[in-house]
């Protein structure tokens, strides 16, 4: 064998980012050893692995796709390696790439890194976020072992292990004249703007609760920052929805917020880890699972405001069995 590793996770992460740039910042290497590599790899199994498109990067061919599959086997193999060791040495050691959810990663995310590296000082622990879509997609294709994410997105290909389920609040600024009110319905504001989170399958999940309570919703702007949204709403420019309440009561522009009970029958959203069906998992990830499940759960809930006992679910039977 004429090709290192070291050279197959160049290959990969150019196949991925489709730019030798952005691959070069990825592995933290220099763009002239990701071009090299490519050249050495071409050059070892004589063909041509990418298409090069003046000033707008690279696409794979076919013989490039096909080896991107067969290098991230190649790597998972030889990682699985040290899991055979470490295991029986009964270390938890390597790498785990976790992928979360965008609207939640400053939450819970910078609690959840400090604790599992100080448990565990021998993991590296890589953190990607994005949407729900781009999340699972990740997982498909082997860039995340993990993702930190909702259960109604997912698909038959995930395991999910569930770990707290967050009810949805309307959220308000702190002076709207309904800020103060319990509990609101979604017609008590049926004729209010409205601010959408616009992430790919949360736009439908939220839309999904007005078309629920048979209204049509005003929509003045769209967003897929959670922190416009606050703001936004913190200003007057309308309400929003979210599942995730702060600690952190004010918006970024120091408006104040208020976060109220949706009334009606709405199931809360669950939140867990996500992991692809096919995938076998490293003893860090049972670790880092292990680990989620004492740090995260209805009654705490890092960067959150505890969930009421009265959004809390009595029957916790939900929680404790894969989906």
């Amino acid at each position: 064998m004429r090709f290192t590793l070291r050279q197959l996770s160049y290959f990969i992460a150019a196949a991925e980012t489709g730019s030798v740039t952005r691959a070069a910042e990825q592995v933290n290497i220099s763009q002239p050893s990701i071009s090299a590599a490519i050249s050495h790899l071409e050059i070892e199994f004589g063909a041509q692995l990418f298409v090069r498109h003046h000033a707008q990067g690279l696409s794979l061919t076919p013989a490039g796709q096909r080896l991107l599959v067969a290098a991230k086997d190649a790597l998972r193999t030889t990682q699985g390696l040290y899991e055979v060791v470490n295991s029986a040495m009964g270390v938890v050691a390597g790498p785990i790439n976790l992928g979360t959810f965008r609207t939640f990663t400053p939450l819970i995310v910078p609690e959840l890194w400090k604790g599992f590296v100080t448990r565990f000082p021998d993991v590296q622990l890589h953190i990607t976020e994005g949407s729900e879509a781009e999340l699972l997609e990740g997982l498909r294709n082997a860039r995340l072992d993990v993702a930190l994410t909702y259960e109604i997105s997912l698909t038959a290909d995930m395991n999910f292990v569930p770990l707290a389920e967050l009810p949805t609040y309307i959220l308000l600024a702190a002076d709207h004249p309904l800020a103060t009110r319990p509990r609101l319905k979604l017609t008590d504001l049926e004729k209010e703007p409205f601010i959408l989170l616009d992430l790919p399958l949360t736009r439908q999940y939220f839309l999904s609760l007005f078309e629920r309570a048979g209204i049509a919703p005003r929509v003045v702007a769209e967003t897929s920052l959670p922190a416009a949204i606050r703001s936004y709403v913190g200003a007057g420019i309308g309400f929003s929805m979210m599942t995730v309440r702060p600690r952190n009561m004010s918006a970024e522009n120091g408006y104040p917020l208020a976060y109220v009970e949706l009334e009606d029958d709405y199931p809360p959203m669950k939140l867990g880890l996500a992991s692809l069906k096919e995938l076998k998992r490293s003893r860090v990830a049972e670790a880092l699972e292990e680990f989620c499940r004492e740090l995260i759960c209805d009654g705490s809930l890092p960067g959150m405001v505890p969930i009421p006992p009265s959004l809390q679910q009595t029957d916790k039977s939900s929680l404790l069995s894969f989906s």
